[in-house]
């Protein structure tokens, strides 16, 4: 009891116990510590205190050093004291680390309370004292520290996070030898940092597991398998460049576990985008998953560095780099995100350094009306132009760096972008290098709203972006903007629902009914224009709304849910592939824009590329989620793209030439088909899937995905050489379907839709893998293939593996003649039967069931009925047999003694339960 450790006499109880542990050198003494202040070393063979120490502060923790003669112990005032086992009466040495020394022989001002302390010898220096908190109370704002104390040296280290706990890594486990720390670990809410104790200004060793994919909350994400093989090389080449300064030189300390068999032959890479601005690239080979590439989006605007700076902002809160899309060619490597800002940032792969004087911008002026009277003349919109006119259709002229802003007549704001692009010079490391930035901007006291959709293409040279107010196209080669128009100019006079364009400023009564679809004779939902992010509710992926959110949620604007770039049939008359645009809106309908394309090299550079209408209509039911084209063998045609190469490298005269006579090839199979064959385009929407010939246009294929529920996500990807869909339902199905003929495959009920952030990240990928984000700080990921189901097992690594006991440091002759060596203790005379007496027959005894003792028992006797049948069949061979059964009946005996020890010692404890409660 407390009071016999204590004194029997005393009567103010010592609070709870903070810390317990045996003398490194005697396991015989017990230090015990309470929180009150009072520490008690207790003799366990004479079962009294041999010694007891006592302050006035209250104990956090306490270490021993090595030698057992000293123990030190922190405090709630941000002291530390080291007291000698034999003086109780005041400590050794008090230490306050942070606090202010005052003169006139003063206490120290008082400091927060220090957490927890680590004594740690070596045999050629001072110790080291290691402890987290006691910072001063006038330190308002700091991070959280952990303090190094050698010698006469302090270091203060901050951390990022509040410490969790901290663990000195030691050259020995032994606690009675020199301790020798080479580094710390200390664990933090969200990171796991490790400290090198070895250099100086102690560096802390680069991670190497990616513990940071919550640094800055995922908004966005995709997946790729079966990438380029080169790809993950040259993403670790130019990854390993970045911010290697200041780690420490040494390998990562902490080993342990092996790797699973690797049964997959692709690499698979992840693409997460981040609130702050920051794209992570991920190698998800296998089971693993290794941080590849981090690329900075905000470094190329301006830091706000308070509120009243950033009067252009209130699209968002906060977070207005926040990555909302991200469109990548893997083989090209061409990189493309749209953010919340409603900015668009086209990226090239370079593995040189540059320095870029002017980062090249776009202004684009998206509008909602076109021949509104009171809509300003420079809102005015030009129409498609038609193949033939030969003439770049600019709706805006490209503002020159830095934009300009303006204010229309009332003194609203007009042509200014959320964000403002650095004017300086821009340092660009090797990887990815800013090709273009494209923002929109706000009109007539609008703002800009977020971008729905987007595309890239590297043969092309063109990117294409949309939102609730239309499409947007540009040229990121010449730098120029070649469509902007509203969706209800994509129609022409073929809109089928007979709208009216109007101003964005004007508001209307909403009505609670949908829009008809023509074709299928069903209601549509209206309310398709809300940004991805609108209607988050998890904190940790909820993103501000616009101004202009609440008014455009009671409009039926049709926004550009998918945009897809191909070489396919453009019209019914068509005879051969040419390079398109396929548009899906959220009111079910997808339309085909045809691209004219100049001759490669200096010529693409010069002349402009044509765009114009192709008048070819579609209709599904739901918002348009995925398009994707398949041959006549039913081969899915990827979109067409240019192989990488480096372009800040000087060229040789031959692969100049080679590159001027490069023009944009498909890689597809159509380029080179006759005309009598066909391709198939497969379509699928938050309703159904179709499957259309072209160029007939006809439905071969029709699917019904869902009645009464509404795909979240829906992919073409490759299978067990073929070609399937997949599609993930809001009701938690995941659903497959063969191409072309949209047969079911696979119906399985898997995780309903609990909050937007899976239906944000949810994405499949080629060989029947799939992931979403579980919670903020999780992927999850799945798979719907039987190979890799049946290989899980084999990748599965091993957490533990054993490792050889270091020998134990050598007890010399006189250390052990004069008692200074460490002292083991004989458990069996503590807690036996000539120490504690025989326990009463009639208390409670434990009987271990058929796994325990017993168990071993049965199957010893088992054993030897076997064996006796065995001699009676092979009675040549009896010599051996006898020895196995000397054997057995050995362990039969030893299992019975094993019975006996446990009993006794069960019998114990409950016997000092009785002494306790009498």
């Amino acid at each position: 009891m407390w009071n016999k450790a204590i004194e029997l006499s005393s009567k103010s109880h010592p609070g709870p116990i903070v810390h317990i542990s045996d003398n490194p050198m005697d396991e015989g003494k017990l230090l015990i510590g309470f929180e009150s202040g009072t520490v008690v070393l207790w003799d366990l063979k004479s079962k009294k205190a041999d010694y007891r120490y006592t302050h006035d502060e209250a104990i956090h923790s306490v270490a021993w050093h090595h030698e057992g003669k000293q123990f030190i112990c922190s405090h709630s005032d941000g002291t530390l004291t080291i007291w000698n086992v034999k003086s109780p009466t005041k400590p050794f040495q008090t230490i306050t680390p942070h606090g202010k020394q005052l003169k006139d022989g003063k206490k120290p001002e008082p400091c927060k309370p220090i957490l927890k302390v680590e004594y740690k010898t070596t045999r050629a220096g001072e110790p080291f004292i290691i402890l987290s908190g006691g910072l001063s109370y006038d330190t308002v704002g700091r991070r959280p520290c952990l303090t190094v104390m050698h010698g006469k040296s302090t270091a203060v280290l901050e951390m990022d996070y509040s410490i969790v706990d901290f663990l000195t890594l030691c050259e020995t486990p032994y606690p009675n030898d020199f301790q020798e720390p080479y580094a710390v670990v200390v664990l933090l809410e969200k990171d796991l940092v490790l400290i090198d104790l070895a250099q100086n200004g102690y560096p802390i060793f680069e991670n190497p597991y990616p513990l940071t994919i919550h640094e800055s909350p995922v908004t966005c994400c995709e997946y790729f398998a079966d990438c380029p093989v080169d790809l993950i090389p040259a993403l670790y080449s130019v990854g390993a460049r970045q911010k290697r300064q200041g780690y420490s030189k040494k390998e990562w300390p902490i080993s342990g576990g092996n790797w699973g068999l690797i049964t997959q032959s692709y690499p698979e890479i992840i693409i997460t985008g981040h609130a702050d601005g920051s794209i992570k690239f991920w190698d998800a080979s296998a089971i693993t998953l290794q941080v590849l590439y981090k690329l900075k989006t905000a470094k190329v605007f301006e830091k706000s560095r308070n509120k009243d700076d950033r009067p252009n902002t209130d699209i968002v809160d906060e977070d207005p780099y926040a990555i909302q899309i991200i469109s990548w060619c893997p083989e090209s490597r061409m990189l493309c995100i749209a953010g919340v800002s409603a900015h668009v940032i086209i990226y090239r792969f370079s593995k040189q350094e540059v320095t870029t004087e002017v980062i090249p911008m776009l202004e684009v002026r998206l509008l909602y009306e076109i021949n509104d009277v009171e809509s300003p003349d420079a809102e005015q919109v030009p129409p498609l132009p038609t193949p033939g006119t030969g003439s770049n259709p600019q709706s805006i002229v490209p503002q020159s760096h830095p934009s300009t802003s303006s204010s229309s007549s009332d003194g609203l704001r007009d042509n200014v972008p959320c964000l403002k692009v650095k004017n300086s010079p821009l340092k660009q490391s090797p990887g990815y290098q800013i090709e273009l930035v494209i923002q929109l901007v706000w009109v007539s006291g609008e703002p800009p709203q977020q971008i729905t959709s987007l595309a890239v293409n590297s043969a092309y040279g063109l990117v294409v972006f949309g939102n609730c107010n239309g499409i947007a196209m540009v040229d990121y080669l010449q730098k120029t903007v070649l469509l902007n128009l509203g969706t209800i100019e994509l129609y022409g006079s073929n809109d089928p629902y007979r709208r009216e364009p109007r101003s964005p400023r004007k508001t209307r009564q909403p009505s609670g009914a949908g829009l008809c679809d023509i074709n299928e004779g069903t209601m549509v939902p209206e309310d398709r224009c809300k940004s991805p992010t609108s209607d988050v509710k998890d904190n940790s992926f909820s993103r501000s709304r616009s101004s202009s959110v609440t008014s455009i949620d009671k409009e039926s604007r049709e926004a550009i849910s998918a945009l897809h770039f191909c070489e396919t049939f453009t019209r019914k008359t068509d005879t051969s592939p040419s390079p398109c645009l396929w548009v899906g809106t959220t009111l079910g309908t997808v339309l085909v824009i045809v691209l004219n394309l100049p001759p490669g090299g200096e010529q693409r550079l010069l002349q402009p590329v044509i765009v114009s209408p192709s008048g070819t209509i579609l209709r599904l039911k739901g918002a348009i989620l995925r398009m994707a084209f398949l041959d006549t063998t039913g081969s899915l045609v990827p979109p067409a793209h240019e192989p990488w190469r480096e372009l800040n490298v000087p060229e040789d005269k031959d692969e100049k030439d080679k590159s001027k006579k490069r023009r944009p090839v498909s890689v597809s199979p159509s380029s080179s088909q006759e005309i009598s064959e066909n391709q198939y385009a497969v379509i699928c929407s938050e309703k159904q899937a179709k499957v259309i010939s072209l160029p007939s246009q006809n439905c071969i294929y029709k699917q019904n995905i869902t009645e009464t529920s509404f795909v979240l996500r829906g992919d073409i990807v490759s299978l067990s050489n073929s070609i399937c869909l997949a599609c993930f339902c809001a009701n938690g199905h995941i659903m497959t379907f063969s191409l072309p003929s949209l047969r079911p495959l696979l119906d399985v009920y898997y995780l309903p839709l609990t909050n937007m952030r899976i239906a944000r990240t949810f994405c499949f990928t080629n060989n029947g893998q799939a992931l979403y984000l579980v919670s903020p700080t999780e992927i999850q990921r799945l798979t719907y293939s039987q190979e890799t189901c049946e290989n899980l097992q084999e990748m599965l690594g091993e957490l533990f593996t054993p490792v050889e006991t270091p020998e134990a440091p050598n007890r010399g002759f006189f250390k052990g003649l004069f008692g200074g060596g460490a002292q083991s203790l004989d458990r069996e005379e503590l807690f036996g039967e000539s120490a504690s007496g025989k326990a009463s027959r009639s208390l409670a005894q434990h009987i271990p069931g058929p796994g325990g003792i017993e168990g071993v028992k049965g199957a010893a006797s088992g054993v030897v009925g076997e064996l006796a049948r065995a001699r009676l069949a092979l009675d040549e061979r009896g010599q051996k047999l006898g020895e196995l059964e000397e054997k057995t009946a050995a362990m039969l005996y030893s299992a019975d003694s094993f019975s006996k020890h446990a009993h006794e010692v069960s019998l114990l404890h409950v016997k000092l339960n009785i002494k306790l409660i009498l």
